[in-house]
């Protein structure tokens, strides 16, 4: 199977936009090649760009202390393990607790670093890092792997808390949808949203041997999806089939 997601509220996409640049990060970060240590700079200066946003700090400490008083109201119900619960309620005050005590914006603490400012400012001018225009920069890539991975590791603890605080409420988003099977006759699915609940995430999951591209939209009343398939053209095609899918909603 192959997963999509979609968020249905503009803070959960900003949500989503960090996961997947914290995801590669953490891969770029782990390896030793002076070429991938470039482009986890990249990503680090990309992450510093969408956590510039003044009110990211405020809506996740708002979305934790929700999640936190939503898990409290379980207490006493013997469908649920009061351990589990003690667990996540734990790990959800640990990251309230990190965030809320970092000083300032995610990363702010880099933005005093000159050093790293020099390269910000070239890194997305095409070519802009060349040695001839960062001779420091070529040098710092010529330093042994370890050596360069101990300095990343240094710049990356400043974003530890944003990074999470953001796994955390993207996976108790995810934990609050159950998957159902649905049909998109002749490709297309459409479904009205209940007013009385707010979904912030659909999230469509196809078999990969079908090869078919979701082209999914939504809104606070109605969610859709098209189902599309490359042709011979290299062009996304319509299908007219009715196809089998999951979907899962989360609020």
């Amino acid at each position: 199977m192959i997963l999509y997601e979609y968020p249905l509220h503009e803070r959960v996409r900003t949500y989503l936009r960090l996961e997947h640049l914290f995801l590669r990060l953490h891969q770029l970060v782990t390896r030793v090649d002076a070429l991938d240590h470039h482009f986890a700079l990249v990503t680090l200066f990309e992450i510093m760009d969408v956590a510039a946003r003044a009110d990211l700090k405020s809506d996740l400490l708002k979305d934790l202390d929700k999640q936190r008083h939503l898990l409290d109201g379980y207490r006493g119900n013997p469908a649920i393990a009061e351990t589990v619960l003690d667990k996540v309620v734990g790990e959800i005050d640990q990251c309230y607790a990190a965030l809320n005590g970092q000083q300032g914006k995610a990363g702010q603490p880099l933005t005093e670093n000159d050093w790293l400012m020099s390269i910000r400012s070239r890194i997305s001018i095409p070519g802009g890092t060349c040695e001839f225009d960062l001779p420091s920069y070529y040098a710092w890539q010529h330093k042994t792997g370890v050596s360069r991975q101990t300095d990343l590791h240094q710049w990356t603890s400043t974003l530890t808390a944003l990074s999470d605080a953001v796994q955390l409420l993207v996976k108790l988003l995810r934990d609050s949808g159950t998957p159902q099977k649905v049909i998109a006759n002749g490709g297309q699915f459409q479904q009205n949203l209940p007013q009385s609940r707010t979904f912030l995430l659909m999230r469509v999951a196809l078999d990969v041997a079908q090869e078919l591209i979701p082209e999914i939209s939504g809104n606070r009343l109605m969610v859709s999806v098209r189902l599309m398939q490359l042709g011979e053209d290299l062009r996304p095609h319509l299908v007219t089939d009715d196809v089998a899918f999951e979907l899962a909603l989360c609020s």
